[in-house]
């Protein structure tokens, strides 16, 4: 075979490898596209009902409002008092939060980078949290709440939320700090550093997306919680959120229009929060994806 025709041929298979990956390359494309509009159609159906009339939303809830009811924010704001609720959701949201992802973070540091009696039944026993039903808990919570005089508090809603989103919480940093190479303690040490300063200023910061990961899954389930308020909370004045959309929903009617601007107004901050942690969460998967 000739030099000529060695070329030739080359050319033709890398013609036809760039084709193969092109195809492959749209294939992908394409599923993962259908793939978002499947997930992101629900949220733009809510938003597009929210300016419908209960007639109009009877008549046809998958067409455009042929009136635009923009007073449907502003009934559902008064409807629901979202005012009071979403400033009691941000307080146990936000705090419930902070406490876990600490304590979680702090946990998951003892458990990855020391060894010690016991370390191997204590980390199961977090992992055992994940497999413990929260309805099965409702009735004992409530009764213990009320024992201790926490019933109709927002302390009586963070602890439960903490308590209930330490496993997972502790399950992914735990498996995310595991990968760190022991070195980067051992030079800290050699220039003096304590514990708690490897763990602030060395650990945590290299952490950063699988905490991001962890606060967003955490606010998610917080944010949506309804079971834990509606048994612990009676006081109006210290409803969550979910609990106040409930009240678009009567013995006998629902007002749709503003019972989905209100799921509009609620489902807001946490797509601002994925927005705003979106680059550490993927940083997060591709470092997992790497180093497992």
């Amino acid at each position: 075979m000739t030099k000529v025709e060695a070329s030739t041929t080359n050319n033709k298979r890398k013609v036809q490898f760039t084709s193969g990956r092109s195809i492959k390359s749209t294939m992908i494309y394409i599923v993962l596209s259908i793939y978002g509009l499947i997930n992101v159609y629900p949220l733009i159906w809510m938003f597009i009902n929210s300016f419908k009339s209960n007639a109009e939303f009877a008549k046809d809830s998958f067409g455009l409002p042929e009136v635009w009811q923009f007073e449907n924010y502003a009934r559902a704001w008064e409807t629901a008092n979202l005012d009071v609720y979403f400033l009691n959701s941000l307080i146990v949201s936000v705090t419930a939060v902070i406490v876990t992802v600490f304590a979680g973070a702090m946990a998951s540091y003892f458990l990855s980078r020391f060894v010690f009696k016991g370390r191997k039944v204590l980390q199961s026993f977090f992992v055992f949290g994940l497999l413990i039903p929260i309805h099965a808990t409702l009735v004992p919570m409530f009764i213990l709440m009320r024992n201790i005089g926490l019933l109709d508090t927002h302390i009586g809603l963070i602890l439960p939320y903490v308590a209930f989103n330490l496993p997972i919480t502790i399950f992914l940093l735990v498996s995310f700090m595991e990968s760190f190479p022991k070195d980067i303690e051992e030079s800290a040490v050699m220039d003096g550093c304590g514990v708690f300063r490897i763990f602030w200023s060395i650990i945590l910061p290299m952490t950063r997306p699988a905490i991001a990961t962890v606060v967003i899954l955490n606010v998610i389930n917080n944010w949506n919680e309804f079971s834990f308020a509606l048994v612990l909370i009676n006081d109006d004045a210290l409803k969550t959120l979910p609990y106040g959309l409930a009240n678009f929903s009567g013995q006998y009617t629902t007002d749709y229009g503003s019972q989905m601007a209100g799921l509009t107004l609620a489902v807001i901050p946490i797509v601002i929060i994925y927005l705003l942690l979106e680059k550490q969460l993927v940083k997060g998967m591709t470092a997992g994806a790497v180093k497992g």
